[in-house]
C-alpha cells in the first residue's frame, strides 16, 4: 500500500508542475501510457498475497480515478488559460464592418454558351435538351451506325455495367428524340449538353465536355440555308468580317458532309501559331441530315429534308479568347477563370 501512496503523491506533486499543452501529454502518457506507472500499479494485483488484493484493488483504483479527474481538471484550466491569452493577444473589434464576399461570376464556357443561344435563338430557334445516358441503339445505329460499322471508331465509348446502355458519346442522339416527338412538324432546334468519351486527356481534348448541335427539318431546306446559317452565326460570335471556308467530310448521319473553318482570328488569314500557319481555324462539323436518320426520325426523305451542325462551346471559347489548353475549364483556378468578368 506504501508504495500506491508514494506514487499518487509523486503523481499528483508533477501534474501541479505541468504549465503546459505538451507537458501534460507528457505526464498523461508516463501515468497511463500502455507501459505507464498507473497502468503497471493496477496490473501487480495478481502479485499481491490474496489477504491483501481486495484493500490494494481497491486502493489502486481509487488512485486511477483520482489521477484522471486531477488530469482533466488541469487540462481544461490550461485550456481556459489559453483561450484568456489569445483574446487579449488578438483583441477584436466588434465594430468593425465585415468583409466583402466576392461576387461570383459566370464560368466562360456557360457565357459562350449563353451566346450561342443569343444567336440562334434569334435565327428562329428552340433549346431541346436530351438525356446524356443513352442506349446503343438511339446513340449509333438510329444515326446510320449499325454493329460493326467502322465510323463507331471515331468515338471511344463509355459503357455502363448494363449491356447496350452508355453515355452518350455526341449530342447527335437528341436528334432522333427530338424528330420522334415533333414529326411531322418542322424542326428549328439546338441541342446542348454534356459529351463523354474515353480519350486521353491532352490541351486540346477531354473525357467529358460541351457539345451543340444544331437541326433544321423543312420541306425545302438546302445546303443553302446550312451555309447561310453557319456564316451568319460565325459573324455574330467572331465578327462581322470573319471569313467561312467549307471543305467535304464525312459523317455517317450526313450527306453530303462539311467541315467548317474560319480565318483566324488572331493573324486573320496570314498564319501564326495558333491556327499552325494555315491561316484557318476549324468551328464546326454539319452537313445535309442522312435520308436513313430523316426515316428513322419518323420523316418521309421524300418530302421533308433538314441539315445538322454540331460544335463544341469550350472549342469556341478557346478560339475567341485564344486559350491553348482546354484542361483549364475543368481545373477550377481563379486566376485563369476571372479574366473573364
Amino acid at each position: 500500500m506504501s508504495d500506491l501512496v508514494a506514487l499518487e503523491q509523486r503523481g499528483m506533486a508533477e501534474l501541479h508542475d505541468c504549465a503546459d499543452e505538451p507537458a501534460l501529454r507528457t505526464w498523461h502518457t508516463r501515468y497511463f501510457g500502455k507501459d505507464g506507472e498507473v497502468t503497471l500499479a493496477l496490473k501487480r494485483v495478481v502479485e499481491v498475497p490474496q489477504a491483501e488484493r481486495r484493500s490494494y484493488g481497491q486502493e489502486a483504483n481509487r488512485m486511477k480515478e483520482a489521477f484522471s479527474e486531477a488530469y482533466h481538471t488541469a487540462s481544461a484550466k490550461l485550456k481556459a488559460k489559453e483561450l484568456e491569452r489569445s483574446l487579449a493577444a488578438d483583441a477584436l473589434d466588434v465594430t468593425l464592418p465585415g468583409r466583402p464576399l466576392v461576387r461570383g461570376r459566370l464560368h466562360v464556357a456557360t457565357q459562350v454558351l449563353r451566346d450561342i443561344y443569343a444567336i440562334f435563338a434569334d435565327l428562329g430557334f428552340q433549346i431541346y435538351r436530351s438525356r446524356e445516358v443513352e442506349d446503343d441503339l438511339t446513340n449509333f445505329e438510329l444515326l446510320n451506325m449499325p454493329p460493326h460499322h467502322p465510323a463507331r471508331d471515331m468515338w471511344d465509348t463509355f459503357h455502363t455495367t448494363k449491356p447496350g446502355v452508355l453515355l452518350r458519346t455526341h449530342t447527335s442522339p437528341g436528334q432522333i428524340h427530338v424528330m420522334r416527338e415533333q414529326c411531322p412538324k418542322p424542326i428549328r432546334a439546338i441541342l446542348p449538353g454534356m459529351c463523354y468519351r474515353y480519350e486521353a486527356i491532352t490541351t486540346r481534348s477531354e473525357i467529358m465536355f460541351h457539345q451543340v448541335e444544331g437541326l433544321c427539318i423543312g420541306t425545302r431546306v438546302t445546303m443553302a440555308d446550312l451555309k447561310g446559317t453557319i456564316v451568319a452565326f460565325a459573324r455574330r460570335l467572331f465578327g462581322e468580317n470573319r471569313q467561312v471556308r467549307i471543305r467535304s467530310s464525312y459523317f455517317p448521319f450526313t450527306e453530303p458532309s462539311i467541315e467548317v473553318d474560319m480565318d483566324c482570328i488572331i493573324c486573320g488569314g496570314d498564319g501564326c501559331s495558333l491556327c499552325k500557319r494555315s491561316g484557318w481555324l476549324e468551328i464546326m462539323g454539319a452537313g445535309m441530315v442522312h435520308p436513313t436518320v430523316l426515316k428513322n426520325g419518323g420523316y418521309d426523305p421524300e418530302q421533308f429534308s433538314g441539315f445538322a451542325l454540331g460544335m463544341g462551346p469550350q472549342r469556341i471559347a478557346m478560339l475567341k479568347y485564344a486559350i491553348d489548353d482546354i484542361r483549364q475549364f475543368w481545373a477550377n483556378d481563379l486566376r485563369f477563370l476571372q479574366q473573364f468578368g
